[in-house]
């Protein structure tokens, strides 16, 4: 998905590679901070001064899971209905007013979760955990859009990658700042206020950062502000509006809108109507949409929202150990995405990464069940970890290297390549949406789970990972390197999945080499007309 070199395809003044773009994209970049550190919420739950705060440490196993769940899930059923909203919000108010909107919007969230306390009950803090997951919603939908479309083709990427690298060094701060409030916070309520309070730091920036940066020239044109759309680019790449480079991108901006216009119409509802009329995009669409299912099916989601619980069931005790322990799963987890970044999407393809994940993520799952269900370490509590605990732990952190690098970003790779720009806002609405749904029904309902399958949870999750197995090889063409142009030959009924990516690019190859071969032929029947005329 990222390439981090320049590689340019036209001659690039130095003036473009500037801090104003850079600054935009980095702004931008605070929202994906804003939903890594979501993670925070599973270790803040687990603290003893929160569980006093709100009489909960009197409640009944069953009662505490669910009302954990509730906690935890609303979030992500706020998420789902924002990914929706983002559409919207874009289209109307643009991509810097609809980032500042909804990050003034969620600090309201969590400031409303801040002030929750035994007086005013969870009620409080539920309202403030569904307001912030429905900002997180628009903001996952609208913050890669906008830096996509103010980024420079040759540094796109590049700036991609800071959207993705802020997810991952947020969900660290978020695996890791209980842990240390553990250590060095006297337990009473600022515990938990201090790691909710926490999230105004990338809420704040994101909002204040966005009254700073220039709205995207790409949506200026589309409402047809072609003037402040040439102004903006022009200040973007550091040049006057009168230079070539810029007067070209300007011009390349307005050719891909027409484009768009002539394939998809116009309007607000022609991207969701050209979507839904064709059945190749339909088919596309049900793809990715089962793509997330199987990412979270991999059981990511309930690791992240309750570590403590996962590592309690192998036989980790003490709250300190398990905050420790989550940290260190979040590093692994920022590494693996890291490596996937830079080395792994864009040379070993799409599906060959989703396979591995699988095989080896599936293997590490059955062996941590198979402990749980021979050791029962949950009944026979131990100060120490036993050596069989151990050897679950580590299973445990096999399956963080196998997941890290394949599921953790491939499928928003594919989601985002398949289909072409003029339905982009609306395919990714709806993707976008269907993965914080999955997201919810995990976050759910995995305590209950944990209650009524105890090891099961681990075979349920190892059994998906090989579902998706056959799902990736049967049903999941390789897109790795296709032309955007000839991703409706991926998805041919007449073509096998497996099959696909070498069909299509031998066709595209044997198409270059006779375009080649006719461009020589007439180079030569040129010259030989030349050479007869004299």
């Amino acid at each position: 998905m990222v390439n981090l070199k320049i590689v340019e395809d036209r001659l690039t003044p130095n003036e473009v590679y500037n801090w104003r773009v850079y600054f935009s994209a980095s702004v931008a970049a605070f929202a994906a901070v804003m939903i890594g550190y979501s993670a925070f919420i599973g270790t803040s739950i687990a603290l003893s001064s929160f569980k006093e705060e709100f009489g909960m440490e009197s409640f009944s196993v069953a009662k505490l899971a669910t009302v954990s769940a509730n906690i935890v899930s609303v979030y992500q059923a706020g998420s789902f209905f924002g990914a929706f909203a983002g559409y919207p919000i874009g289209y109307f108010l643009g991509r810097k007013w609809g980032l500042f909107v909804a990050g003034l919007i969620f600090c309201i969230g969590a400031i409303l979760q801040c002030v929750a306390n035994h007086k005013t009950g969870l009620g409080i803090m539920y309202a403030g955990r569904v307001i912030v997951g429905f900002c997180i919603g628009v903001t996952s939908n609208l913050a890669p859009i906008y830096i996509s479309e103010v980024s420079p083709a040759t540094i796109r990427g590049r700036l991609i990658g800071l959207y993705e690298l802020g997810w991952q060094i947020g969900a660290v701060i978020g695996f890791f700042i209980n842990y240390g409030i553990n250590l060095h916070v006297p337990k009473s309520n600022k515990q938990w206020l201090i790691s909710f309070a926490v999230q105004l730091i990338p809420g704040g920036l994101l909002c204040i950062g966005a009254l700073f940066i220039t709205e995207s020239p790409r949506w200026l044109a589309s409402r047809e502000r072609s003037e402040q759309a040439l102004q903006n680019l022009a200040y973007l790449r550091g040049l006057p509006e009168s230079a070539k480079y810029v007067q070209e991108e300007m011009e390349d901006i307005h050719t891909a809108l027409d484009s768009d216009r002539k394939k998809g119409g116009t309007g607000f509802l022609a991207p969701i109507t050209s979507l839904f009329s064709s059945r190749s995009f339909v088919k596309r669409l049900i793809v990715c949409v089962l793509l997330f299912v199987c990412q979270n099916g991999t059981g990511i989601n309930a690791i992240n929202y309750y570590s403590p619980t996962i590592f309690n069931s192998i036989g980790v005790t003490g709250l300190s150990t398990s905050l420790l322990t989550t940290g260190v799963f979040g590093i692994i987890k920022f590494f693996g995405a890291f490596v996937w970044l830079l080395f792994l999407v864009d040379r070993f393809g799409r599906r060959r990464l989703l396979l591995i994940g699988s095989v080896g993520g599936a293997f590490s799952m059955y062996y941590i069940g198979a402990y749980i269900a021979i050791a029962q370490p949950a009944t026979h509590k131990s100060s120490t970890l036993s050596s069989g605990s151990i050897s679950a732990m580590v299973f445990f952190y096999i399956w963080t290297c196998f997941y890290g690098p394949t599921w953790n970003g491939t499928p928003w790779v594919v989601s985002a390549e398949v289909f072409p720009q003029y339905v982009r806002p609306a395919s990714q609405a709806f993707v976008s949406a269907s993965n914080w749904l999955f997201a919810f029904i995990i976050a759910r309902f995995t305590p209950q789970m944990f209650l009524a399958m105890s090891y099961g949870v681990y075979i349920f999750f190892a059994t998906f990972m090989i579902i998706s197995i056959a799902f990736v090889y049967f049903v999941l063409p390789e897109s790795r390197q296709v032309p955007l142009e000839r991703m409706n030959e991926l998805f041919d009924n007449d073509v096998r999945p497996w099959e696909a990516h070498d069909i299509v690019m031998s066709r595209t190859r044997n198409e270059v080499v006779r375009i080649e071969h006719d461009s020589r032929r007439s180079e030569l029947s040129h010259k030989i007309e030349t050479m007869e005329k004299v």
